[in-house]
Order: structure tokens, then C-alpha cells, then sequence
């Protein structure tokens, strides 16, 4: 399969210079991209798609904030997520950047669409986190508009607690996420399954501070891969963050580049199904070498794990999904 990305100026109508979700880290990512990537410009989703995932209330809340910060300024809703004047229509943007990547995904073309704001934290009404809008929310309920499941696979190092709240009641949509264990933003524990019809297809995986990459591909081949096999998704969404680097500021997780290239790969391989990427958390100095790993490994790569052994709490976490039998009850 060819991939492409999408990705655009205008985002860096949503900036405070000196924060760590700033336009410099898109820019810094975005040095990672191989020149002959095929890039696609973002188109913008509207005020309808944002409401299939979040409250008028919470809509209207953001637009007013935005418009209500003085030029050049930038406005803070909590002490850590931020608003420009321009934020409300760059979040559109990223948003539907997220729509095109997983369109292109159905179409059979894998796509990462490099965006900002982030949006896994964002519930139904609330922006947290650095982000706003659920851009990967919005762009599954509306492909759901069209077939029947997706698969989400989430690693950023934090908790995607908003996407989890908006299927946590779906048997729709399996959510896999993991992340490490206690941190911001304090959600996405084992026994957090899913309730009601969506019982079972959330599945969470924390891991301990200072986990690397032969951690995460024991959780991705023993816990993630079977249960989205099970699944038999239409399409499958990665939240990209790449916070979990060995040198970022913001974790304590020890991966690697090459890690990426081998989690991207094993997601490649799992399915006959394109995949489509959007960015979330990353803020160290590698994450441009990161985003080039992922190409490469959407572009046919494959990436050999680096020597290590898992830590004894992965396998007791990842051995506790085995005695339970498959996560999810299909």
C-alpha cells in the first residue's frame, strides 16, 4: 500500500510560543516527513461533526472563549490547554485532517495526519490536556456514518481518557490503550472494560515508568493484535503520540525510534486493512525520527525490535489478559 500524510501551515494559528504543545514541535515533527511523501492539505470538518461527538454547550464554550482572547494573545481555559483567536478554526482543521486520513485509510492508502491541536483527552464537554476536540473521535463517529467497527490503538504515554469516554458504551468500537500507569490524566486502569453493550471492547494497558519497546510489542502481540483480530475492524485509528520517547520532557518512558517502525509495523501486518495515523502528544528532540520510522514502516519497512526483555509487571499485566481469555466478547 502507498501512504501519504496531511498536514498544513494554518496550524500554527493555534500557538503560545514556549509551551510544549506549540507550533515549534508540529515543525519539528514535520522534519521527519520524506520529501517524497505524497502531502495532502487539510480540509476543514464543520461544526455538525464536532457535535456528533461533542455537546453544543461545550462547542459554543470554546468558540465564545476563542473569540473573547485579545490578538497575538494567548487565553488559557485550565492551567494547561490554551486558545488563540484562530484556535477554534484550526481545531476544525485538525479534525478534519483526521476525517481525510482514516477516508483515505476506507480507500486503501495509509495516512498519517500530522495536526494540532491533539485531541485524546478531550471528552464530550470538556477540552483537558492540551486539547480541545476529540480529532479521532470525530473522525470514527463519522466513519461510522459508513461501515460498521473501528478498531482504535492509542500509545500515547497518556491515557486517552476522552476517547474512551466517548465509546466507552459502544460494542462499535474497540478502544486499546497503552500508556503509563498513574499519571495525568489519572484514567485507563485494567478493570475500565467498557459498560453496557460495549462491555469488554476498552482495553487498557498501564505500564510502569521507565517501560521500552520490547514492553509495549509484548502488550501489541499478546493483548492488542488478537483482540482486534477478533474484532475484524473495517478500518483501524492509531492516536500517535510519541511522548513516550526515551527523550522526552514530558515522560519516563524509554522507546526507542526504531520502536515505532516495529509497533507500526505489527499493526501493518495485523490486518489487510490500510491504517490511518493522527498525531497526538511528542516532544522530545527524536520525534522527527520517530515520524520517519512510521513512514518508513507505512511505506513497506519492517524494523527489528532492540535487545531487552520486558519488565516482570508487563508480564503479570499482559499474562492477567491471557487467564481472562480474549478481552473481547464476541
Amino acid at each position: 500500500m502507498s501512504y501519504s500524510v496531511v498536514t498544513g501551515d494554518l496550524f500554527a494559528g493555534h500557538d503560545a510560543p514556549g509551551h510544549p504543545e506549540s507550533q515549534a514541535r508540529l515543525d519539528a515533527a514535520l522534519a521527519g516527513v520524506p520529501t517524497e511523501a505524497r502531502r495532502i492539505a487539510p480540509a476543514k470538518a464543520t461544526v455538525k461533526d464536532l457535535a456528533r461527538v461533542h455537546t453544543n454547550r461545550h462547542i459554543e464554550a470554546v468558540r465564545s472563549f476563542c473569540r473573547e482572547c485579545p490578538p497575538g494573545r494567548a487565553c488559557y481555559l485550565d492551567p494547561d490547554t490554551y486558545v488563540t483567536r484562530q484556535s477554534f478554526d484550526t481545531a476544525l482543521y485538525a479534525a478534519g485532517a483526521a476525517w481525510q486520513a482514516v477516508e483515505r485509510a476506507l480507500d486503501g492508502e495509509h495516512c498519517f495526519a500530522l495536526v494540532r491541536p491533539p485531541g485524546h483527552h478531550a471528552t464530550p464537554d470538556r477540552a483537558m490536556g492540551f486539547c480541545l476536540f476529540n480529532n479521532v473521535a470525530v473522525a470514527t463517529v463519522r466513519a461510522l456514518n459508513e461501515i460498521s467497527r473501528v478498531a482504535i490503538v492509542d500509545w500515547d504515554l497518556h491515557h486517552g481518557n476522552g476517547t474512551q469516554a466517548a465509546f466507552y458504551t459502544s460494542d462499535r468500537v474497540l478502544y486499546c490503550s497503552v500508556h503509563q500507569a498513574g499519571i495525568f490524566p489519572g484514567t485507563g486502569w485494567p478493570e475500565e472494560q467498557g459498560a453496557g453493550p460495549g462491555a469488554g471492547y476498552t482495553v487498557n494497558a498501564p505500564l510502569a515508568a521507565g517501560s521500552a519497546g520490547a514492553d509495549y510489542a509484548l502488550v501489541f502481540r499478546e493483548v492488542f493484535i488478537p483482540a482486534i483480530q477478533q474484532f475484524r475492524p473495517d478500518v483501524m485509528v492509531v492516536s500517535a503520540g510519541q511522548d513516550t520517547l526515551f527523550d522526552d520532557p514530558l515522560g519516563s518512558m524509554l522507546l526507542r525510534p526504531g520502536d515505532f517502525g516495529v509497533l507500526t509495523g505489527m499493526l501493518v501486518d495485523a490486518s489487510s486493512q490500510a491504517l490511518a495515523l493522527v498525531l497526538e502528544g511528542g516532544y522530545g528532540r527524536s520525534h522527527a525520527e520517530v515520524v520517519r520510522t512510521i513512514c518508513a514502516a507505512l511505506d513497506g519497512a519492517r524494523f527489528v525490535p532492540e535487545a531487552g526483555r520486558p519488565k516482570e509487571s508487563t508480564r503479570l499485566l499482559v499474562e492477567a489478559y491471557a487467564g481472562e481469555g480474549q478481552p473481547v466478547p464476541l
